[in-house]
């Protein structure tokens, strides 16, 4: 080797040298930068004549694992998703209370009770009775408080979403923005390692929003995506749209049709025109606005839905009186009369029969509608399984109304008429002999509270009866935990706890024994929409029962998000431990190559103090 080669040559190493030392001084400087990744110099021989003369940078090199970054990103999506659904539901078990303290709503519904089972045993104590009204009042209350705390709780999802828009379209619009500086930079210099990092810092954050496929394009740039496939950033962003609702109430619900929605929804507006419904695409399936999404639109609902389940139970129950038509006879054919002249909006007319051909009891149930916008019903506007529902409108007068439940009944070869007055006739078919039927039932709200029977309104709606009346605005019984309140009339003279007609002497046991039987033994059944029972089987059984039942079912649900949550973080820990063993900045490790470095320069430097004595020992000669 040539002297001019040798001191090329270290000339060369000194650089290389020179640009690592800079290096791991920026790793050591960021060690605990968030989102920087550990960086190192690639350097390759540079030859001349076939005969190496020294080395040259050829990259700068991001020290990283591509695969545990995209396992990472996956897992960033559901550890958040886990994570705030399990934050929702800790604060939602609060509104319950712990089992056996004085402010669960367990408790309470026992202290209501309790205090009638007192008033059944003394129906003439003043105490006893006012012992009940101020239980009844303290378990509305409880229940309005439940009602409003839950909907409190669908308006923090709700502006969580909004929250976590606008953290997303930043983002998005971020990585556009590098994608194009990333375009213009060279593919190996430290500027271009610092852009990638600053990308994937942003991609990170979106990943945490939602679940997305991040691909990787020409000119190193990325076009991500959601895993359902809809694109959300390439060569520029898409933008999403939020229109939240404000005030959140039991009745605000999600819907595609826009005059029929009364909470936000996402909109993904493309650069290049053209609009996606996000949730009605269902393009969002992991990450924090689907745990927002997930906790709005159906477990607060769920959990709404069943308050308003026992709060229902406690107004019918009590309310609600069930007669039983009159059996007869007309020529060969039999049935029942029975007058559903005093229904409300929402009472039932219940036929049961039997299908002589199969020999398969069959039920139908014909609700009132004061409504006609709400025909028809489904099947599930009531809680009895395997029950055909027909919604009657009765608004247009009796021999409508009749019209109505002949051709509702009409396939079943059942007969309808109305003889006389508001008097309903269902007969089965005669010498047919195609179905028999078994009895007609009225289920009708009492209003009064001396109609002469144990049925009362003890709680209302407000000042309202509650009927269970369905409208355009959906079922009475929709937000009803949060209405619920003691009957004025009622509370004001609680005489009326055991006087249920003139004459009743004031230690009457009948009204007393008629409550507390209903309220805890009596067996009710209830709506699949709970998320209690199914449709086929609906949960069957007392108010008690089926509170306790709540109870229990959202622990269950609470301890399976947090079990989810802590499973999902010890999964994103094992995985961000990987990326860190990779990636992260190793101080210890950088000292040791910046000795090994200072040995290198050291080295390189006496070469070309060699080169120049040997130099001056010529130029000497």
């Amino acid at each position: 080797m040539s002297l001019s080669q040798a001191l090329v040559s270290a000339i060369s190493g000194l650089k290389v040298n020179q640009s690592s030392l800079t290096m791991v001084a920026a790793n050591v400087a960021n060690a605990d930068t968030p989102g920087y990744v550990r960086k190192t110099i690639n350097q390759v021989a540079v030859a001349g004549n076939n005969t190496g003369i020294g080395v040259r940078v050829s990259a700068v090199q991001r020290e990283l694992d591509t695969y545990v970054q995209r396992q990472l990103r996956t897992e960033n999506a559901g550890a958040t998703y886990a994570s705030t659904r399990a934050d929702f539901y800790s604060r939602l078990q609060t509104l319950y209370g712990t089992p056996g303290s004085s402010n669960s709503i367990e408790n309470v519904y026992n202290q209501f009770t309790t205090a009638l089972q007192a008033l059944s045993t003394s129906p003439d104590d003043a105490a006893a009775r006012s012992s009940v009204i101020s239980t009844a009042q303290s378990l509305a209350q409880q229940l309005n408080y439940m009602s409003d705390s839950v909907q409190s709780l669908r308006e923090d999802a709700e502006l969580g979403i909004a929250d976590s828009v606008a953290t997303a379209n930043l983002a998005m619009s971020q990585i556009a923005k590098l994608n194009q500086q990333l375009t213009a930079s060279s593919l190996d210099d430290t500027a271009t390692a610092s852009l990638l990092d600053q990308r994937d810092v942003y991609i990170d954050q979106l990943s945490q929003l939602m679940d997305i496929n991040v691909l990787q394009i020409d000119h190193n740039q990325v076009a991500v995506y959601t895993n359902s496939g809809i694109q959300l950033v390439g060569t520029s962003a898409s933008q999403i749209a939020f229109d939240a609702q404000g005030t959140m109430s039991a009745s605000a619900q999600w819907t595609s049709d826009p005059s029929t929605r009364t909470v936000g929804t996402l909109t993904l507006k493309s650069p290049y025109g053209g609009e996606t419904d996000l949730i009605a695409n269902n393009a969002i399936r992991s990450g924090k606005i689907a745990a927002y999404l997930q906790m709005r639109d159906q477990d607060l609902p769920q959990a709404q839905a069943q308050l308003d389940a026992i709060a229902a139970a406690m107004a019918s129950s009590l309310s609600d009186k069930t007669t039983t038509g009159t059996a007869v006879t007309s020529g060969l054919q039999n049935g029942f009369d029975i007058d559903i002249g005093s229904l409300a909006a929402g009472n039932t007319i219940t036929i049961n029969y039997t299908d002589s051909l199969t020999n398969t009891p069959r039920t139908i149930s014909l609700v009132r509608v004061d409504d006609p916008s709400v025909l028809p019903l489904s099947n599930d506007a009531t809680a009895k399984a395997n029950d055909a529902v027909y919604g009657i409108d009765f608004s247009g007068g009796f021999t409508s109304v009749v019209g109505q439940i002949a051709q509702a009944i009409g396939s079943t070869s059942l007969v309808a008429s109305n003889p006389s007055g508001t008097t309903l006739r269902v007969l089965d078919d005669g010498a047919g002999n195609i179905v028999n039927v078994n009895s007609v039932t009225v289920t009708q709200t009492a209003t009064s509270l001396m109609g002469g029977s144990a049925e009362l309104p003890f709680f209302t709606d407000g000042a309202s009866a509650y009927t269970g009346a369905i409208n355009a605005l959906g079922s009475q019984s929709i937000g009803f935990a949060g209405r619920i309140t003691v009957n004025a009339a009622l509370a004001a003279d609680p005489s009326k706890l055991v006087t249920y007609a003139s004459g009743v002497a004031s230690g009457d046991g009948t009204r007393p024994d008629f409550l507390l039987g209903k309220l805890s033994d009596a067996t009710m059944e209830f709506s699949p929409s709970t998320g209690i029972g199914t449709t086929d089987t609906p949960f069957s059984g007392s108010i008690t029962t089926f509170l306790r039942q709540v109870v229990s079912t959202q622990g269950e649900m609470a301890s399976a998000a947090q079990n989810l949550s802590d499973g999902q973080d010890r999964v994103l820990q094992s995985l961000q431990q990987r990326f860190n063993d990779a990636s992260s900045v190793n101080v210890d490790q950088e000292m040791a190559n910046l000795l090994t470095l200072q040995n290198s320069y050291a080295a390189n430097a006496r070469v070309m103090s060699a080169v120049k004595e040997m130099l001056d020992t010529l130029m000497r000669m």
